[in-house]
């Protein structure tokens, strides 16, 4: 197992990678698709009463009697935004991430220049490292929320300031996950378009057999463009599986013809000893 934190690895199959590399685009899914929904609301939920619970202590009943009246309002509000997401691993060539999100080992990891990623976001568009704990009160946002509260009579969402933090609160949640998750060290690439008027992207759906899934496809080559950054140098490397039958010549061919030749030298074969199952 080795982790680097200058770099971001992306564990998927080959269809996503001719989607990321051949068509530079990325694809931030929404996070109620990816099982989330009940560890947002449990973030959020969190929150609050770990700000409640701060209003008691310090004396402030009236304040946290206010707070919980306020909240239903407030859960409605902000649960009925969308977040999006696309997920990274701290870890390079990590058995469990290619048996959970690389095909069963049978799919490829992308390696992300972590530095170069973080020149890429803005506005709607925000990196986090995922928040594991399930003790809320030592997440930051509660500061922020309680110093908020304890500063102003107005605790609604005509609090404008009020009002900007639980945006940012529920963009959080996005990046929080329960604590049996710790061990994967994830990084998230989040989506909030609720944070502006008029969000650029057009959403797109992805309709299956069972299921419509609705997505944002991110420009890669756009958002390198305005970064001031090559697409090829945002890629450190590209891994192919520990049990894929990919062969590197032809992962190379396809690099180059896709107008990637600085890619086909950053490839390399995964050394996990991940075996097939039968």
């Amino acid at each position: 197992m080795n982790m680097n934190r200058l770099i971001l690895y992306h564990y998927t199959d080959f269809a996503a990678l001719d989607g990321i590399l051949g068509s530079r685009e990325l694809r931030v899914n929404n996070v109620l698709n990816m099982n989330d929904a009940a560890e947002m609301q449990l973030f959020m939920t969190g929150i609050f009463q770990a700000v409640k619970e701060r209003l008691e202590n310090a004396g402030e009943q009236e304040k946290a009697l206010k707070l919980e009246k306020a909240y239903s309002n407030i859960k409605q509000k902000y649960f009925a935004f969308s977040v999006y997401a696309a997920s990274f691993s701290l870890f390079r060539d990590d058995a469990a991430q290619w048996e959970r999100y690389g095909n069963h080992g049978k799919g490829v990891c992308i390696g992300f220049r972590r530095n170069l990623m973080q020149k890429m976001t803005g506005g709607a568009i925000s990196m986090t490292e995922v928040f594991y704990r399930d003790d809320m009160r030592e997440h930051p946002m509660v500061e922020t929320v309680y110093d908020l509260i304890m500063a102003s009579e107005d605790i609604s969402l005509k609090n404008k300031d009020l009002d900007r933090a639980l945006r940012k609160a529920w963009r959080d949640s996005a990046s929080f996950k329960h604590p049996s998750f710790a061990s994967e060290r994830e990084i998230r690439l989040v989506v909030a378009p609720f944070e502006t008027e008029n969000f650029p992207l057009k959403a797109c759906y992805h309709v299956a057999k069972d299921r419509i899934k609705k997505y944002y496809p991110l420009d890669l080559a756009e958002m390198c463009r305005n970064a001031g950054i090559s697409f090829e140098e945002l890629i450190s490397e590209i891994i192919i599986g520990p049990v894929s039958t990919q062969t590197l010549p032809i992962l190379q061919d396809y690099l180059r013809d896709a107008g990637l030749p600085a890619l086909a030298e950053k490839i390399h074969h995964s050394d996990c000893p991940l075996r097939i199952r039968f």
